[in-house]
């Protein structure tokens, strides 16, 4: 039977997927059963939804920030437009319940903000960050899960700079601000009307300026697998990627009663952390209101955002175990670890002032029609074209990239 075992192995498409697949297996599997039993069935189930994010966005590697980058560096548009057939598809499933305010029974609401100066710099500051740190909140937390030792600091710093906003939290609150706005005023067919319009609009632009700049369309590279073998182990096309995401986002609007977030638990782990070591954030203004003070003083396995980003990290070590890439290495150069620093706390901060990142902010707070998503996405775009710039400082391939363009 040893003898066969390899044989068995090639004929299923399966690597021997080793300790930290089967870590992360078992962490998936027994997560969602302890948390059922201990918070209720709605619990395990998001952190089984967290963990099914985590293999979309490894096996899609669906990078917020290296689309925008290639966008803003080459021209090239591909990534965008997946982003617009992702929030595409959430508006369609998101607008009708957010608009009725139920879904299958249960009351829902969206991600819907004030939009002002604190947006506006927040995810400025942000986009910025994006580029340095090397990664959105999505993509530190899937890139750390995946291996990628670099993020683990990036995230790091991700928390510090998040719980540090919360401190001045109510400064940025208290500037001047539009009321929260949602297209779902218009009523659900009316809202998809113009979010459609507009996202096609973006789409439209992608194309002229990719045409202008390379001559032609960029075409999905052609696939290294193909059938069962390549829903497994990836990689999968952006556009698979998308209609996951779309979808478990929808997911988590029907369990949890609002969409997708992340970086609130950074705050949270953050807060926790500085209490341990001698701070007071329970007397900081953020965490005097009713929901905050409630996640704070219970355990962080209580919070949603907290366990579905935990799933999140350990399906992204699945994903990175199927597809036989699961090898994490410490030799990351020192300007490289400065960038992780400066980019996760510039990441944290502006997260937190802005009512989100890429997934609360941009993709649930546009998927709610909410026009600090929409402002939020201009604010940290302008952030990524600075940040792009930077990255040569800091970055030994795009020092030399930048030589070889003469």
């Amino acid at each position: 039977m040893s003898a066969l075992s390899p044989t068995l192995r090639l004929a299923s498409g399966l690597p021997p997927l080793g300790l930290p697949g089967s870590l992360a297996l078992a962490v998936l599997a027994l997560g969602t059963l302890a948390l059922g039993l201990a918070y209720g069935p709605a619990q395990g189930a998001l952190f089984l939804v967290g963990g099914a994010l985590g293999i979309a966005l490894y096996h899609a590697a669906f990078g917020f920030t290296s689309a925008w980058r290639v966008f803003i560096a080459e021209g090239r548009g591909r990534g965008l437009r997946v982003q617009m057939l992702l929030l595409a598809i959430a508006v369609i499933l998101f607008f009708p319940p957010l608009a009725d305010g139920t879904l299958f029974g249960n009351p829902v609401k969206g991600s819907v903000s004030p939009a002002g100066l604190g947006v506006v710099f927040g995810a400025f500051l942000f986009g910025i960050g994006m580029q340095l740190g090397g990664g959105c909140a999505s993509g530190t937390l899937f890139t750390a899960g995946g291996g990628n030792a670099r993020m683990l600091v990036t995230l790091l710093f991700f928390i510090i700079g998040s719980v540090v906003a919360t401190q001045h939290f109510d400064f940025w609150t208290s500037l001047p601000a539009l009321p929260p706005l949602s297209l779902t005023q218009l009523g659900a067919p009316g809202g998809i009307v113009v979010s459609l319009a507009l996202f096609a609009a973006i789409a439209g632009l992608t194309v002229l300026v990719e045409r202008r700049r390379n001559g032609a369309l960029e075409q999905a590279p052609p696939a290294q697998r193909e059938g069962f073998a390549r829903l497994l182990r990836g990689p999968w096309p952006l556009v698979w990627g998308a209609v996951a995401l779309a979808l478990l986002n929808f997911a988590t609007l029907a369990l949890a009663g609002r969409p997708w977030g992340i970086t609130s638990a950074f705050a949270l782990w953050g807060a926790k952390g500085a209490a341990a070591i001698g701070f007071d954030p329970a007397s900081w203004a953020y965490w005097q209101t009713p929901a905050n003070a409630k996640a704070l003083s219970e355990s962080v396995f209580a919070d949603i955002t907290s366990i579905m980003d935990f799933g999140l990290i350990a399906g992204a070590m699945l994903a990175a175990a199927l597809a036989g890439r699961f090898a994490p290495s410490l030799d990351i150069p020192l300007r490289s670890i400065l960038a992780a620093v400066i980019g996760g706390l510039m990441l944290g901060y502006g997260a937190r002032i802005a009512y989100g990142c890429n997934i609360g902010a941009y993709f649930s707070g546009i998927a709610s029609g909410s026009l600090h998503g929409y402002v939020w996405a201009v604010a940290a775009f302008a952030g990524n074209v600075l940040g792009v710039r930077l990255r040569p400082f800091f970055f030994a391939e795009t020092r030399a990239i930048r030589r070889a363009d003469g």
